[in-house]
């Protein structure tokens, strides 16, 4: 990494066998990494959650991040199990950031969704063909891990557009425009 290197945000879809990430520049909206970083399905916990912090540790060497969005943590009635899982793999994801002194924006999936797609109950294949019209890229991202961090790098990208953009106009009242 250089210091020339522009900021950039860290989309994280989180996950005990595959914790998806992606790199994209704040102000460009350019993609510049995404993948999985696995840990082995058969180890204990504990090693498992190191995998992961070992594998972040690499993205956040990498790349000059100022920011880490990562989803909600959602728990289904029907699957309390998938969401206290799903919790160790994000407390180590949130640890790894607060460590690193990284901005952090907790968004729930619908809220993602909706900026990207329109839908805020967008199916997993909705996802990757908006990402993949997004970011230019020639085929769909899979798995979809990787669309659901690629979904989070770019909400995060395009509310600080869209603050930026509130921040340079002038106030409704002064421009005679009514909200």
């Amino acid at each position: 990494m250089t210091r020339e290197t522009p900021p950039c945000v860290l989309g994280v879809d989180p996950g005990l066998l595959r914790t998806g990430y992606a790199v994209v520049e704040l102000r460009a909206g350019r993609l510049a990494d995404a993948g999985i970083i696995r840990s082995s399905p058969r180890a204990s916990m504990g090693v498992r959650l190191r995998e992961l912090e070992e594998g972040l540790e690499e993205v956040f060497a990498e790349h000059r991040l100022e920011l880490l969005v990562i989803e909600d943590l959602f728990a289904h009635y029907k699957h309390p199990r998938t969401a206290i899982l799903m919790g160790h793999a994000r407390g180590v994801v949130l640890l790894a950031a607060a460590r690193r002194k990284l901005d952090i924006r907790s968004v729930s999936a619908t809220r993602i969704k909706k900026t990207l797609t329109g839908n805020g109950h967008a199916s997993k294949l909705q996802v990757q063909k908006a990402v993949m019209a997004a970011f230019g890229l020639p085929r769909m991202p899979d798995p979809p891990d990787v669309a659901d961090a690629l979904a989070a790098a770019f909400y995060a990208v395009s509310t600080s557009r869209a603050r930026s953009l509130r921040g340079s106009r002038p106030p409704a009242a002064a421009s005679g425009l009514e909200r």
